[in-house]
């Protein structure tokens, strides 16, 4: 479906032409969307930052989401899930903190002591590689949201179609190149899908990242 990253990039600004959706700035979920990212960004002609936020792992299994946190404290949880598993708050808080912490710490590590872009009063395009569950996600799209946005678009080369259903209840409009009903993961759609390093996710974001990534 999709050669590489960037490739997918090529493929999402094109339906995003189609759809005629304008933006004043990108945001890119880091690291794999920062390819993806940087050829919308570079497409509709304005400015790539990042939007960070971490997967709350459930007790002894931390790939099982029952929440995501942003670095400023926006969060997203499962509360079915987390009174299904009996988490109780405190622990629950604590959890939240850590990954609130690592979020923040992932921030300043690309904008190297920069602040994010100012969001208010602006259409803000979120950007992935792909989403599968949407933890982390819908936490990226409601931390721009409480910063201001006026408006926030959601724009993947590809997601599970209950996923991306789910999504459209957070961002205004959620722009998708490919919905295929048999989803076990992201890379599965990519004939490429080497891991995006830090290195190379920041060269992307600053604009000199390899076009072929």
């Amino acid at each position: 479906m999709f050669e590489t990253r960037t490739d997918a990039g090529r493929q999402l600004a094109d339906v995003l032409d189609d759809h005629d959706v304008h933006a004043d700035v990108v945001v890119a979920i880091p690291r794999g969307g920062l390819p993806v990212g940087r050829v919308v960004a570079d497409r509709l002609g304005v400015p790539l930052s990042v939007v960070v936020a971490r997967k709350v792992g459930a007790p002894g299994n931390p790939e099982l989401a029952v929440g995501a946190v942003a670095e400023d404290g926006t969060t997203w949880l499962n509360e079915p899930l987390i009174a299904d598993l009996g988490i109780d708050e405190a622990s629950l808080v604590e959890r939240l903190a850590a990954q609130r912490r690592a979020a923040a710490e992932t921030i300043e590590g690309y904008l190297g002591g920069g602040r994010p872009p100012e969001y208010e009063g602006k259409t803000v395009l979120v950007v992935d590689d792909g989403i599968a569950t949407g933890a982390t996600t819908i936490a990226c799209v409601r931390r721009v949201r409480a910063a201001g946005a006026a408006r926030v678009v959601l724009a993947v080369p590809v997601g599970p179609p209950a996923t991306i259903e789910r999504l459209r209840g957070e961002a205004d409009e959620v722009v998708c190149v490919e919905t295929p009903p048999h989803f076990r993961a992201v890379g599965q759609f990519y004939a490429s899908f080497d891991q995006v390093s830090d290195e190379e996710a920041k060269a992307y974001l600053h604009g000199d990242g390899a076009r072929d990534g």
